[in-house]
């Protein structure tokens, strides 16, 4: 494998599968087997799953809902994406820990870093919710600082489409996918990979981000092969 230990980030979207919002158990299975594939062939896992299926605190402020309090609605809701996501893993028999930056003790361990690196070594799937603990922070910010916190050497952002394109791939069918882009590269071409926090902090700690089609099967364990699935953004 190219890669002994990475972070995983998924959008809470991708959990709702076909369906309009909440938790499609399909989907989740789906990606219980995934992981299984890689976690069985020695990877270390890691994962950062969003709350946007369930609440999303930006849409909450612009609503008109204090922008803090609803920060703090979202980070809950990844924190039930994470239950949802660790009971699949627990019926693929993957040994799952869940850790929070918020404390809910009857649900979950605190986030202590030297714990979750003990987890990863056993070969324990660690999954992290409640985002940093802070409002204002989003949860691709919660990626990278975990990423770097455990020391990954790589983030994997799984997402509905399968790489980084020029423009939307949605919208304009003209776009043109990057197999490689640099970090500098993406900030000149005003390229959205994630939010400009989180892109920062991943660059000046050398940490690579590859952005691939979590929703084809099979594409992860392909990713972690080596294979040229996605778009790397590297230096």
């Amino acid at each position: 494998m190219k890669y002994k230990r990475i972070l995983l980030k998924l959008s809470g979207e991708a959990l709702m599968g076909e369906r309009q919002y909440g938790i499609d158990p399909v989907r989740l299975a789906e990606y219980a087997s995934d992981i299984k594939e890689i976690i069985d062939r020695g990877v270390q896992v890691a994962i950062v799953i969003g709350g946007g299926n369930i609440f999303r605190g930006v849409a909450g402020a612009s609503a008109g809902m204090d922008r803090v309090q609803g920060d703090h609605m979202g980070m809950l809701a990844t924190v039930i994406n994470g239950l949802a996501l660790q009971s699949a893993l627990d019926n693929a028999q993957v040994p799952t820990r869940l850790q929070t930056a918020i404390k809910i003790n009857e649900v979950a361990e605190p986030f202590i870093r030297r714990r979750a690196m003990r987890h990863l070594e056993k070969n324990r799937v660690v999954i992290f919710g409640g985002g940093t603990g802070n409002p204002y922070f989003t949860n691709d910010s919660a990626a990278v600082l975990r990423a770097i916190e455990i020391e990954a050497d790589v983030i994997l952002k799984g997402t509905r489409v399968d790489g980084i394109y020029t423009s939307d791939p949605e919208k304009n069918s003209d776009a043109v996918k990057f197999d490689n882009i640099s970090f500098d590269d993406v900030l000149k071409k005003g390229l959205k990979v994630m939010d400009t926090t989180a892109f920062t902090l991943s660059q000046e700690n050398h940490l690579p981000i590859i952005v691939f089609d979590m929703n084809t099967r099979g594409n992860l364990l392909k990713v972690i092969s080596g294979e040229n699935i996605g778009t790397t953004v590297d230096f």
